[in-house]
C-alpha cells in the first residue's frame, strides 16, 4: 500500500535534482576600459599589482592572446554586446561627425551631434543584444558603468544606472563611488529565483587618472612619471573594484554557479609627458590598443586552463549563449571558448579600426582607416589608400610590434591581403542586411 507514494516522492526527488542541475548559470561581465594588455601581475608586469585579477586567470579559462575587434570603446562596446563586427552594426565611431568650424563643446550640445547619437541608438536596435536574448529566457539584467548609447533599456537590460549619455552619465558612480546597485540587484533577483546578468564596465582604469593617495603611494617612486603612475595606481584600483564584486559572489555562496567573464575594451599606453594615450596604442591597429586577455570562468562546469592562441572578443557572445542555453542568431563569427576543439581549429581573426568620429554614419568604409588580420603568429596591418602602407609583424616574436617585414615578405602580405578581402572588402556601403530587432 505503501509502495506507490515511495516511488512518487523518489519521481519527485529525481525531478527537482534534474531541474537544479539543469538550472542556468548566473553571469558576470567585468570590462575593463582603456587598459592595456601587459597591465596585470599575471601578464608579468614588474610593478603592477593586480591580485584579485591574477586569481580569477588561475581559476579561468584564459586566453592570453585576446582581441578585441576595434581599438576604441564604442564600436568595441557594441561588438561586445552584438556579438558582431563594427562594420555589420554600423557603431564605428565613438561620436557623429562634427562641422569642421564648430568648437567640440557647442558640438556636443549641438543638433547635429544629437541627431547623430540617435542614428548610432538606432544602429543599435537592429541587432540582437546580449542581454535581450538572455532575457528572454527567464534572465534579469543590470548594465552598469559605460554605456554610449541611448539608456539601458537599448542594449536589452531589464535594469541599470545609465539614461543616455555619452559615456554613461550615472552609471559611472560604479566602481569610482560605489559597487552597492550591483549588489542590491544580485540580492533583488535571488530574492525573485531569477537567473542574472551583470554588465560591470567601470571607467576604470580610464582617465581621469585619479586614484585614492592610499594606491597612488604604491607607485610613486617605481614609475617613470607622475602620470604613469597614476595610470598604474588606476588599475590597481579597478583590480580592488573586481576583488570585491568576486568577494560578493563568494560570500552569497553564488560562485560555483556563476560564470565571470573578463575582457578589455580597448587598450591605452600613457604617455609619461601629457597622460594622454600615447601611440600605437588606443585608436590604433597595434598590440597596445587591441590586445586584452579573455577570461571566463565557472567553477560547476569548466577546468581552468591557459592558451595562447588568439581568441576575440566576438567570441564571447556565443560562449556565453550556449552555456546559459539560449540559442544563438545564425552568422555569428564567434566560436564557443568552452570548446577545445573550436579553439584549437580557429581561424584567422579579423579587425577594423576607424577615426574617432563619423564621416557617414550609413557607409562604414567612409570611416575606415586600417583592417587587420592575425594568422599563423602573422599580423598585416592594411591602411586605406593614403592612411600609410602595409605593415607585417611576426606577434608571437615581436609582441611590441617594432619590426615591419612587409617589404621582405611579400608573399605573406599578399596571402593575407586576400583572406581581408574575402572577409570585408571594405568597398560600397559596407552595409549587410540586419536581422529583426530583439
Amino acid at each position: 500500500m505503501s509502495l506507490k507514494p515511495k516511488l512518487l516522492t523518489a519521481a519527485l526527488c529525481l525531478f527537482a535534482c534534474l531541474h537544479s542541475a539543469a538550472a542556468p548559470p548566473n553571469v558576470v561581465m567585468i570590462v575593463s576600459d582603456d587598459h592595456h594588455w601587459g597591465d596585470y601581475g599575471f601578464m608579468k608586469h614588474p610593478q603592477i599589482r593586480t591580485p584579485h585579477l591574477d586569481k580569477l586567470a588561475s581559476e579561468s579559462l584564459t586566453f592570453t592572446r585576446g582581441y578585441v575587434p576595434s581599438s576604441l570603446c564604442c564600436p568595441s562596446l557594441a561588438s561586445i554586446i552584438t556579438g558582431r563586427y563594427p562594420h555589420e552594426h554600423r557603431i564605428t565611431c565613438n561620436d557623429p561627425a562634427k562641422p569642421d568650424e564648430m568648437p567640440q563643446a557647442r558640438f556636443y550640445r549641438s543638433k547635429a551631434f544629437a541627431d547623430g547619437r540617435e542614428r548610432m541608438i538606432a544602429h543599435l536596435k537592429e541587432w540582437p543584444t546580449l542581454p535581450g536574448l538572455l532575457g528572454g529566457a527567464g534572465y534579469e539584467s543590470l548594465q552598469t558603468g559605460k554605456w554610449w548609447l541611448g539608456d539601458y533599456r537599448t542594449g536589452g537590460f531589464t535594469s541599470g544606472m545609465s539614461h543616455g549619455g555619452r559615456h554613461g552619465d550615472e552609471g559611472l558612480d560604479i566602481g569610482r563611488k560605489t559597487m552597492k546597485p550591483i549588489f542590491d540587484f544580485i540580492s533583488n533577483a535571488r530574492r525573485d529565483s531569477k537567473p542574472f546578468f551583470v554588465w560591470y564596465a567601470p571607467m576604470l582604469p580610464h582617465d581621469p587618472h585619479t586614484p585614492p593617495d592610499r594606491i597612488l603611494a604604491k607607485y610613486r617612486d617605481t614609475a617613470p612619471s607622475l602620470h604613469i603612475a597614476k595610470y598604474r595606481a588606476m588599475v590597481d584600483w579597478f583590480d580592488e573594484t573586481c576583488g570585491e564584486l568576486l568577494s560578493h559572489l563568494d560570500r552569497e555562496g553564488l560562485t560555483k554557479d556563476t560564470i565571470v567573464v573578463y575582457v578589455a575594451d580597448n587598450g591605452w599606453i600613457t604617455d609619461p609627458g601629457t597622460g594622454r594615450f600615447a601611440p600605437k596604442s588606443k585608436l590604433s591597429p597595434y598590440d597596445g590598443g587591441l590586445r586584452t586577455p579573455i577570461m571566463i570562468r565557472w567553477p560547476a562546469r569548466w577546468k581552468p586552463a591557459i592558451s595562447d592562441t588568439p581568441v576575440t572578443s566576438l567570441d564571447l557572445f556565443p560562449t556565453l549563449l550556449k552555456a546559459c542555453g539560449v540559442q544563438a542568431p545564425a552568422g555569428l563569427p564567434g566560436i564557443d571558448l568552452a570548446d577545445p576543439a573550436a579553439v584549437q581549429s580557429r581561424g584567422p581573426i579579423f579587425g577594423e579600426c576607424y577615426t574617432h568620429n563619423f564621416v557617414n554614419q550609413e557607409n562604414p568604409a567612409s570611416s575606415l582607416r586600417w583592417r587587420w588580420i592575425i594568422n599563423d603568429g602573422w599580423k598585416l596591418i592594411l591602411p586605406v589608400p593614403g592612411n600609410g602602407t602595409p605593415e607585417l609583424y611576426q606577434i608571437f616574436k615581436d609582441p611590441q610590434e617594432a619590426q615591419n617585414l612587409a617589404e621582405r615578405e611579400g608573399e605573406h602580405v599578399a596571402r593575407l591581403r586576400e583572406k581581408l578581402d574575402a572577409w570585408w572588402p571594405a568597398k560600397g556601403s559596407g552595409i549587410p542586411k540586419s536581422p529583426a530587432p530583439n
